[in-house]
């Protein structure tokens, strides 16, 4: 059974965009090749850390009603029913009334008591538990950023895995084609080798670099094997296959196309930065309930006692009644109250460093962010031209290797450079689209939308595939201690 999602009530929550709302309105029914917003939903439900976070919210804003409880009427009940035996032991050597000499007395008494009592208060005055409440809302709030704060997170980590499955996908892929030209060429070379066109050095450098490209397929695949896997930790789920991005994704400037602009957004947006001032909030709460140590407090009460007992002469028994205030003023705690206003002063202190903290990186993580993705465009645009011009030099040399100007070496790091440029440029856009989305994360802006909007430029009807099962053996005794598992059932 999957966790159930905290139910959060805060008019501020509604306007906040928790992601699950937004995603359960925006994702739309899984397709064969699971695409990125099928895998987002699976992380919005099963993600583990994100459970927790929301268990954490719920968690807090009980808080608050444990707070409120101490404002509200009190009522208590005692009783109790005892029996009570007494032992009487007395002697005496002086002659009693009557000429009598000394003599014993022993005797024993047995009663039965029965008491009740019934109290009800209420507060009328006490402005330290006023405050708790208060500084109970302050850490609700500060929760559900922190919440919104693990969402968005968990939205960025899923979308990091499932484009660096894609990339080493690419990478893999150019790989296996690298390593079947290269073969071609060692075959070609082994050939003219035996009809004595070429030397054996030539043979040798064609074994070398098909080597190299067979080491380079081996560590591709493994990388891609390994990022499934990741995936998998973060959804709970098992995935055949995911689509894979489009050739017709749109590489352009982030917008708005200012830096500063993105920034404001940040200081505006982004939860991180707004759970930091939510704390600042909380412990400014804190001082306010140590100063309230020096206030009094009035109670209303009112009491009943009822008492009974078998050793009383009379028959019957006893009650009484009480109805009044109570005012309870602390004169001298012991230095208590003055040590823990400086206490929580400091701790208020740390609150607003914390904050400040938190902007500085924030303004940093969304500059640098800006800058790299500003430069992916340039970059994704030149490393498709170092295609263009690796591939016209490999015809070049290919073509000067016939006619005897160039030598099997030339042709081979010819063919190194041109996968190696397809590599590259498979890498810089998968660079592209996670500082796109990781921008977004910083400026607080990464929601449903962003998801729909990098999720369109996946081509799954043209570009799919399936992770590799070389090496996997069925019912391997390794698969049930690598099982995800279900999740807990809340109790």
């Amino acid at each position: 059974m999957r966790p159930r999602r905290t139910r959060l009530t805060s008019g501020r929550l509604a306007r906040r965009a928790l992601l699950p709302a937004l995603i359960a309105s925006a994702l739309v029914a899984p397709v064969q090749a699971a695409d990125l917003l099928t895998i987002a939903r699976d992380a919005l439900e099963n993600n583990a850390e994100l459970a927790s976070a929301r268990a954490q919210s719920g968690s807090v804003e009980a808080g608050r009603e444990v707070e409120r409880a101490d404002l509200l009427p009190q009522l208590s009940a005692t009783g109790s029913v005892a029996h009570n035996r007494q032992y009487e032991s007395q002697s005496a050597d002086g002659p009693f009334p009557g000429g009598g000499q000394g003599a014993g007395v022993a005797e024993d008494d047995s009663t039965n008591s029965l008491s009740l009592g019934l109290e009800a208060t209420q507060a009328l005055f006490d402005a330290r538990n006023r405050r708790e409440v208060e500084r109970a809302e302050r850490q609700i709030d500060q929760q559900l950023y922190q919440l919104a704060a693990t969402e968005q997170q968990v939205l960025i980590d899923v979308a990091t895995a499932y484009f660096e499955i894609l990339r080493a996908y690419e990478i893999l892929e150019a790989r296996r084609a690298q390593e079947r030209a290269i073969g071609r060429q060692l075959e070609q070379a082994r050939e003219q080798f035996d009809v004595g066109l070429i030397a054996i050095t030539e043979v040798d450098e064609a074994q070398a670099a098909f080597d190299q490209a067979r080491a380079e397929r081996i560590t591709a695949q493994s990388n891609l094997q390994v990022n499934f896997e990741a995936l998998e930790r973060l959804t709970g789920e098992r995935y055949a296959s995911i689509e894979a991005l489009g050739e017709a994704m749109p590489i352009t400037p982030p917008t708005p196309a200012e830096r500063d602009a993105w920034v404001a957004l940040a200081m505006e947006n982004s939860p991180l930065v707004l759970a930091s001032q939510a704390g600042v909030a909380v412990s400014r709460s804190s001082v306010d309930i140590a100063q309230a140590g020096r206030l009094p407090t009035v109670n209303a009460f009112a009491n009943y006692q009822y008492s009974d007992s078998d050793s009383d002469a009379l028959a019957g028994h006893n009650a009484d009644s009480q109805v009044g205030l109570r005012l309870n003023m602390p004169l001298y705690t012991g230095g208590r109250t003055r040590a823990s206003v400086r206490q929580n002063t400091y701790l208020l202190e740390s609150s607003q460093y914390d904050l400040e903290a938190q902007r500085r990186d924030t303004i940093q993580q969304v500059r640098s962010r800006y800058t790299q993705v500003s430069n992916d465009v340039s970059t994704v645009e030149a490393r498709a031209q170092a295609i263009v011009s690796n591939q016209s030099a490999l015809d070049a040399t290919r073509a000067g290797y016939e006619v005897g100007t160039r030598n099997i070496v030339d042709v081979l790091n010819a063919e190194q450079n041109l996968y190696n440029a397809i590599a590259d440029h498979a890498s810089a856009r998968y660079d592209y689209v996670i500082n796109l989305l990781t921008l977004r994360q910083q400026a607080g802006t990464l929601d449903a939308s962003a998801i729909q909007e990098v999720n369109a430029w996946l081509d799954g009807e043209s570009v799919s595939f399936t992770l590799p099962e070389e090496g996997r053996e069925e019912g391997s005794p390794f698969d049930a201690g690598l099982e995800i598992g279900e999740p807990p059932t809340p109790q």
